[in-house]
């Protein structure tokens, strides 16, 4: 799985969560990443997240996010959720 499949999937599941907690299935879990260990979790953030600053606007489309989305996530220092 590619980086990019990664930031759409836990976009996803973030959504996911969200229409859960409107409906009454109030589950707090925060989706991660496979079981990386820190160090592994923080450089698979950095690399995920600088993927998602290069991207078209037609791969932006494709995987349903704006460039302010994009630029929201990318942004985000490598130790934040």
């Amino acid at each position: 799985m590619n980086g990019l499949s990664d930031v759409r999937l836990v976009l996803r599941a973030q959504e996911l969560l969200t229409e859960q907690e409107r409906a009454g299935a109030v589950s707090t879990a925060v989706p991660r990443a496979p079981e990386l260990g820190r160090m592994g979790l923080f450089w698979h953030r950095l690399r995920t997240r600088r993927m998602l600053l290069e991207l078209t606007p037609d791969e932006l489309r494709d995987v349903g996010l704006t460039r302010s989305e994009a630029l929201a996530e990318g942004l985000k220092p490598f130790w934040r959720d």
